[in-house]
């Protein structure tokens, strides 16, 4: 905007030259200023009006209004240009892209949802999700008054994982709250009816065992359950990159990570979480719940309801297992050929009495548990067979003949050398069996089982050498296993350092030259040298 005077200046550089473009010269201005200035001078001071140039969408606009209003501003600018070239427009696609964006902020304006922010209510509302990162699940639940938060892993999102969840979130909470609104999970739903969700029958009996009421968040409507939303996301970018689950730098997948030391950092984590001071409310959670919440939760049942599905039903085999996902897992032996139920939470698996079993015994008694393995493998557990298993297999001696019957009586070291010489490949053992009780008949029961000690030990399997270490008797030798070092004490002598021996302290007497080193010495007779 130009002052009064650079105005007059102007007039009067126009009114000497007659020109725009040398007035403009003479102000250092450009010659559409100077137009400007005389146009607004010959009208009186007044701005001329600009005269409204018409766009060329105008003639499709009251279609875009309509189709927008049709689909609540939902259409796109592409699907609608054809039916605008239809009708007419020979505009350009960039154009009309405009002319449909500010449709469709003139019908949101309009039309806004008028949201109000959520009043919770202590005791009232639980609201839950899932989310997945690093092939592992994320279960989240957030107490809505408090703020307190419960996270947990698991290896699917399941409807038994899911009831689960819910039931150690109410035991750790203390108590259950009369609303658990969740979003529409597929392993809760069994139908949507007029945009109303039916609950599963499984979920109904688990509500009112727990004597709460299941909500669902309106369809396609995030904001509903923001409040978990948010949760989800603070996990997936604090507890998970805590647990190495993902690289902080590239969000890549990290190392992989054990369920159970997943959840006991998970637990780790909501204790740090609720203890420390919530930015929303300006207020320690667990202080909030103890303080307050917690008195007006409902109970929490005595038991524990029954959340996995149909009953499964093992018999355990001769031995000592059950098969459950094409696996062996051991239990006692003392329910070898029972009946027994197995279940299974996350990735473990239990089994219990079953309560027709035919030894008597209550049924729902825990009998082992086990981490769940893959096809064709086997959990063992060492005090279900009474200790471990043996490093090598045990081959029973059976004697047969009477020769063998009549070696093996001798006793263990007998049969040690029978082993000892069947596995070193002694084709001749079983005919020479009886050339060796013949010889306990000559030398004795008690010197034969020593000579056959003795053989066993230097790995001596023919008769012959029993017979050798007979004839030997006494004065055969007898190793002993070696004995103590022997240490001897040294006599202490002067000794002398090194720089005692240093070339400075013995002055050279005589210059070495290579005239020296190269004459001839003359040789004395009977010089040694």
């Amino acid at each position: 905007m130009k002052s009064a005077r650079e105005r007059m200046d102007i007039i009067s550089a126009y009114r000497e030259v007659g020109s725009y473009r040398g007035a403009a010269a003479i102000c250092a201005t450009t010659p559409k200023t100077v137009r400007r200035v005389i146009e607004r001078h010959e009208a009186g001071g007044v701005v001329p009006q600009r005269k409204p140039r018409e766009r060329n969408y105008a003639s499709v606009a009251e279609l875009v209004a309509a189709r927008v209003d049709k689909t609540k501003a939902r259409i796109s600018a592409k699907r609608l240009l054809p039916e605008a070239r239809a009708a007419g427009y020979e505009g350009s696609a960039r154009n009309f892209r405009r002319l449909v964006a500010q449709a469709k902020a003139d019908w949101r304006r309009d039309h806004h949802r008028g949201r109000r922010p959520a009043v919770w209510s202590p005791g009232e509302h639980l609201v839950i999700d899932w989310g997945v990162v690093a092939g592992l699940h994320v279960f989240c639940a957030v107490l809505a008054w408090s703020r307190v938060r419960f996270v947990r892993f698991a290896v699917d999102e399941r409807a038994e994982t899911t009831l689960n969840m819910l039931a150690e979130c109410f035991e750790t909470l203390g108590g259950v709250p009369k609303v658990v609104l969740a979003d529409r999970m597929g392993c809760l739903k069994a139908a949507v009816v007029a945009d109303r969700v039916v609950p599963t029958p499984d979920y109904v009996r688990f509500a009112s065992h727990y004597r709460f009421r299941p909500d669902f968040c309106q369809g396609e409507d995030p904001e509903s359950k923001g409040i978990v939303e948010n949760l989800v996301g603070y996990a997936k970018q604090d507890l998970i990159i805590g647990c190495d689950l993902v690289d902080p730098d590239t969000g890549e997948p990290g190392r992989p990570i054990d369920l159970a030391t997943a959840n006991e950092v998970a637990r780790r984590w909501c204790a740090e979480v609720n203890a420390a001071t919530h930015s929303e409310i300006a207020a320690v959670p667990a202080r909030r719940l103890a303080e307050h919440e917690l008195a007006v939760l409902g109970g929490l049942p005595s038991l524990r309801p029954r959340i996995t599905g149909p009953a499964v039903i093992r018999k355990v085999d001769r031995l000592s297992c059950v098969r459950f996902g094409s696996a062996r897992y051991s239990v006692p032996t003392t329910a070898i050929g029972t009946r027994v139920e197995v279940r299974t939470h996350a990735d473990r698996l239990t089994i219990l009495t079953t309560a027709t079993s035919h030894n008597g015994a209550a049924g729902g008694v825990l009998l082992a548990e086990h981490r769940l393995v893959g096809p064709g493998e086997a959990s063992v557990i060492d005090a279900h067979y009474g200790g471990p298993r043996p490093t090598t297999p045990v081959r029973a001696v059976r004697p047969k003949t009477a020769e063998e019957k009549a070696f093996c009586a001798l006793g263990p070291v007998a049969q040690s050398f029978l082993t000892g010489a069947a596995a070193a490949g002694s084709a001749r053992l079983g005919i020479e069996l009886g050339e060796l009780l013949a010889l306990g008949q000559a030398h004795g029961e008690q010197a034969l089982l020593d000579a056959l000690a003795r053989a066993t030990a230097f790995r001596r399997w023919r008769a012959e050498d029993v017979r050798s270490i007979l004839a030997a008797g006494a004065a055969a030798p007898r190793p002993r296993p070696a004995g103590e070092a022997l240490v001897l004490e040294l006599p202490a002598v002067p000794t002398r350092s090194l720089a005692e021996y240093a070339l400075a302290d013995y002055p050279v007497t005589t210059a070495l030259t290579t005239s020296t080193l190269n004459a001839e010495v003359p040789v004395v007779d009977g010089d040694a040298s």
